[in-house]
């Protein structure tokens, strides 16, 4: 009897790649395809540790985890940490190919992280059809792919044309500051490398995105109708989304004390803040956000965690130092203030949770959707200025923290938003329209739905290779 052929995923580097890999291996162990991924453990910074592998693997047993090690790049003055990225990337070609051989002819097919095109040529040598798995916003993929040809026709730089409106097929205009950092320079060799990348999209079989086809329909047709990569072939496009984190990930068994506190609460009162893993701010902000949130006298619950310029961001946050004076006494009624992570998942499903205030990273966009929370889109970095767009022009599930590109939002601004979404007519109508997508996404995902189907196209490529394949070797 023949070995099972297996799907080899292969996200970059991080847990915030690995993360929505792991929700799509789901989808395919549902299937009754067999999953791998391929985790890239280099000793450069931002390689998922063991432990955390460690965790996924007892969490999720059915999947397989293979760590490859790869040497170091040997370099360590990057100007932006993507290009890090995309350089251990690189050097981990060969061990990639190491394991692929291994394996074949029992590899059904190699899905890429987007940061991993340079995988494209291990998979062309070794005749393994390839794929890309889309983890942000179909909007932004629309982008990306009209990008290359796009910039070079803008007069200058982004970055030297900040409030110009820019105009993309399927997507609402935006200015070009709210572009990612990495594109703001033409010249750069970061924009150069991110370019290439794009234009290396179109040579995969096909795009699995993270989204679905109600939330984001002007982009999707934008991109099915070839407006995106004009004289270009565009692969096929499945939106099979939202994948988003369960409840209760890593197998963790004990409640978070803000789970219990939540439960004192009445529904929709809380105002939840978390800004991802990678999310920080200056004492000042935190304290202007502090005196923000006094003044609403809504209920928050709010992650805190060091600021850059601290030595040490792991370590406990100290907040009675970060803190306005008094701060924990005056508001411990109504507040609760958590050191460094909260289940964000559990709470946003939480009914007490009422806003959310969010920097806009796609999959807490997605799981903001999934629960039905209002957004306060406050966005700090990568791509999330043009997610921030989307959701509060294109699909209206939030509203702008302005001044989010200033040095400091002011208290005055946190207290008005959080006011907004969470004691006005216009927070009402917002939470109306988020339930609204809330509904939608949870009818994406259901047998014969547009997911479904997305994910049935995909499968029905998949098997339309494997006969040829099989025609071949015959």
């Amino acid at each position: 009897m023949a070995a099972q052929k297996s799907v080899i995923l292969y996200p970059s580097l991080g847990v915030g790649h690995l993360n929505p890999m792991v929700e799509l291996a789901k989808l395919f162990l549902r299937r009754g395809l067999a999953v791998v991924i391929a985790v890239v453990d280099s000793p450069d910074k931002d390689s998922v540790s063991a432990d955390a592998i460690a965790r996924l693997a007892a969490a999720n047993p059915d999947i397989a985890f293979r760590l490859l090690p790869v040497p170091s790049c040997g370099r360590e003055d990057y100007p932006h940490a993507v290009m890090r990225i995309m350089d251990v990337m690189r050097v981990a070609n060969p061990a990639l190919r190491e394991f692929l051989m291994g394996a074949l002819p029992d590899v059904e097919a190699l899905v890429l992280d987007m940061f991993c095109a340079d995988a494209l040529d291990v998979a062309a040598e070794l005749g393994i059809p390839s794929y890309f798995f889309f983890a942000s916003a179909l909007s932004y993929l629309a982008i990306m792919l009209r990008l290359p040809e796009y910039y070079p026709t803008v007069p200058s730089s982004f970055k030297d044309m900040p409030e110009t409106a820019l105009h993309f097929p399927g997507v609402p205009p935006i200015r070009a500051l709210d572009m990612a950092a990495t594109l703001q320079d033409r010249d750069s060799d970061m924009a150069k490398a991110r370019l290439a990348q794009c234009t290396r999209m179109l040579e995969a079989r096909g795009i699995l995105v993270n989204s679905f086809d109600w939330l984001e329909s002007r982009a999707l047709e934008a991109l099915r109708c070839g407006l995106c990569t004009p004289g270009r072939s565009t692969p096929p496009v499945h939106c099979i989304g939202p994948l988003v984190l369960p409840g209760n990930t890593g197998g963790i068994s004990e409640r978070h004390a803000c789970l219990e506190w939540l439960d004192t609460q009445p529904d929709r009162s809380v105002v939840f803040l978390s800004f991802g893993s990678l999310g920080r701010f200056s004492t000042a902000q935190l304290r202007e956000m502090a005196r923000g949130l006094e003044n609403s006298g809504q209920r928050f619950l709010w992650v805190v965690r060091n600021p850059p310029e601290h030595q040490s961001n792991s370590a406990e946050p100290d907040l009675g130092s970060l803190l306005p004076e008094d701060f924990l006494e005056r508001t411990r009624e109504r507040g609760f203030v958590v050191k460094n992570w909260a289940p964000q998942s559990e709470v946003l499903r939480h009914p007490s949770i009422g806003g959310f205030a969010t920097h806009c990273g796609w999959n807490s966009a997605l799981e903001g959707i999934a629960s039905g929370v209002p957004m306060i889109c406050w966005p700090l970095y990568a791509e999330q200025r043009m997610n921030k767009v989307l959701m509060v022009e294109e699909m209206k599930v939030g509203v702008a923290m302005e001044g989010y590109e200033e040095e400091l939002v002011k208290a005055e601004e946190v207290e008005t938003k959080v006011r907004l979404v969470m004691a006005s007519d216009e927070g009402e109508e917002l939470r109306q329209r988020v339930m609204v997508a809330k509904e939608m996404a949870v009818d994406a995902l259901k047998t014969g739905a547009s997911s479904d189907v997305a994910f049935d196209e995909f499968l029905t490529d998949l098997q339309k290779n494997r006969t040829s394949t099989e025609k071949l070797a015959t």
